[in-house]
């Protein structure tokens, strides 16, 4: 017979779920802020010495790269494909995928790629730390970990990493759960909102990118949705092929970087710090950039494309980090080429679409895309247009690459 009371697998399980979401929180909220310090370290650097990062930053990328490969393979990249690859192997992921070696080094190599001024966010890494977080908080109350714990554990991360505890929920739904059991127990999807509600009590009730309450009539938006859905989808999904031929397609480039993977780091990170010096602006994650165009403020038009190029140079590097923020400010710039085709329109509405669209594109994940965006800049009175954009996006973005970026990228991480 079963045992009840605190000695129960229930009442443990519960006590797991509950304590590593407390604790997702506030090591999100510590590795926003940690990340946040290295960013400005490197802006300030970059500002006194604006050519030396021309030598520092690809040498940065070089001895990250070899670190990774060498000590922690399994930390590289993202950390969403690592998420998604665990939830099938739990029981071995602990011991790599999600253990303490591999996400302490993540972390501190994910802080030393944004002090190189790698186009790098947190979300991604945030993810698989509390996917691991889940993992030690089980361990220590002597519970079995599930993969449905394990895909509740990263998307708690989206969660607190945003401020975002619901697009927490359809991340979870959409993107880490596609193809596996969609039921969430109760006390699963708890989880995403304690982590996401005990980061907004550390870091404040604040609104991401700044509440914009962007809005679009009608009338406007039957014009700017569909060249803003498609425009966006393409350019992801461009970027999403980009990324997938280079880790596993079977080219010549993809060969020799395969090959020469420290070298082809110190290439990427030529292209990267070339675009950094001469723009002055496809640097680290780009938030400052996207949430100027956010308000309205005028922004080059060359923007979106190099930090498209600074991103893309930066993912198939094989650096530890992630691509959630700079694709957003990617997707800004693509709003902000588009605000040229429709000068009569709202330009924060028009920005926020392309950033919809892009995202969608990269992500394949439209209902995540929608909700961070409504919730990162308050504009809820966009939502029908933001979904209009979202579902051409998806759409637009399977024309060009049909596998979606996480899970082709989750793929090389299961046979290991």
């Amino acid at each position: 017979m079963r045992s009840r009371g605190p000695t129960s697998i229930l009442f443990r399980r519960r006590v797991a779920v509950i304590t590593g979401a407390v604790v997702i929180g506030i090591v999100a909220v510590l590795f926003a802020k940690a990340s946040d310090e290295m960013g400005e370290l490197f802006a300030h650097f970059a500002a006194r010495w604006r050519w030396v990062p021309l030598v520092t930053t690809p040498l940065g990328f070089m001895a990250l790269v070899w670190v990774t490969r060498r000590w922690v393979p399994l930390a590289r990249g993202s950390g969403i494909p690592q998420v998604m690859a665990a939830r099938d192997d739990p029981a071995g992921a602990v011991k790599g995928l999600i253990s303490v070696r591999t996400v302490v080094a993540k972390v501190l190599l994910t802080m030393g790629a944004v002090l190189c001024g790698a186009s790098v966010g947190r979300e991604g890494p945030t993810v698989q730390l509390a996917a691991a977080v889940m993992n030690l908080s089980h361990r220590m109350t002597r519970v079995a970990l599930r993969g449905t714990v394990v895909i509740a554990g990263g998307a708690a991360g989206v969660a607190a990493a945003f401020n975002t505890p619901l697009a927490g929920v359809l991340f979870a739904i959409e993107e880490l759960a596609a193809a596996y059991e969609q039921r969430m127990t109760l006390m699963v999807l708890s989880s995403i909102v304690i982590a996401g509600m005990v980061a907004q009590t550390l870091a404040g009730d604040y609104v991401y990118f700044g509440s914009v309450g962007a809005y679009l009539p009608i009338a406007s938006a039957m014009i700017v949705v569909p060249v803003a859905g498609i425009a966006g989808g393409l350019a992801g999904g461009l970027f999403s092929r980009g990324v997938l031929a280079l880790a596993t397609g079977g080219s010549a480039l993809t060969r020799w970087s395969k090959a020469n993977p420290v070298l082809f780091a110190g290439g990427c990170g030529v292209v990267v710090a070339a675009l950094g010096v001469a723009t002055g602006l496809t640097w680290g994650t780009g938030y400052g950039a996207a949430q100027a165009m956010i308000t309205g403020a005028d922004a080059p038009l060359w923007f979106g494309p190099a930090k498209f190029l600074a991103t893309l140079a930066t993912a198939v590097a094989g650096l530890p980090g992630g691509i959630f923020a700079p694709s957003l400010a990617v997707g800004a710039g693509v709003g902000n080429l588009l605000r040229e085709l429709f000068p009569g329109d709202q330009a924060q509405a028009v920005v926020i679409l392309g950033m919809v669209a892009y995202f969608t594109g990269v992500v394949r994940a439209p209902l995540t895309a929608v909700i961070i965006l409504a919730e990162t800049t308050a504009s809820r009175g966009l939502m029908l247009p933001m979904f209009a954009a979202a579902f051409l996006a998806d759409g637009a973005s399977k024309m060009v690459c049909r596998e979606k970026l996480y899970h082709g990228l989750s793929r090389t991480f299961m046979t290991r």
